[in-house]
């Protein structure tokens, strides 16, 4: 494994997993939340984003986290390893809420409350969101190894066995 990313709803831990990945197999870890957001709560522009992006892809080895939809079929092009985090949303929901007030190393500022909008959107992501992410690893399982977790203890185990 020496390029991978990590996709599932907001909130299932993907950046918990890729930091457990990252520090258990030693490859670089990129936060595309990071790459989109300023600490001021804007965000960069996507011609910003997409160059950012593509140049970590050319490296030799990353591990890159978040969903970031519309460049998941780029990103699946360059990668041997991806995990979904394919979780409840109850699971999910309550990951999210639980942040909240937290200082991360994935997003460049403190969120202060449980934003309804984003709430929201974790909510409908099996429907709105999930069916794509499918879609999009269908057309790369021959060329990539394809991970998929249905509960966290399923991710942790994984994690305690490389």
């Amino acid at each position: 494994m020496l390029r991978a990313i990590v996709i599932g709803s907001p909130g299932a831990g993907k950046s918990t997993f890729a930091r457990k990945l990252r520090d258990r197999i030693g490859l670089p870890l990129y936060y595309l939340d990071m790459l989109w957001h300023k600490s001021d709560q804007t965000t960069h522009t996507k011609v910003e984003f997409d160059a950012t992006l593509r140049q970590i892809l050319q490296k030799d080895s990353w591990i890159i986290d978040g969903n970031y939809q519309r460049t998941i079929e780029e990103r699946l092009k360059y990668c041997d390893t991806v995990f979904l985090l394919d979780y409840p949303v109850d699971v999910c929901l309550a990951g999210a809420e639980s942040r909240v007030g937290k200082t991360r190393e994935d997003l460049p500022w403190t969120e202060t409350s449980f934003d309804p909008e984003f709430k929201q959107f974790i909510e409908n992501f099996a429907q709105d969101e999930l069916p794509q992410i499918y879609t999009s690893i269908n057309k790369y399982k021959d060329k990539v190894n394809v991970v998929i977790f249905k509960s966290r203890a399923e991710a942790n185990n994984y994690l305690d066995h490389i």
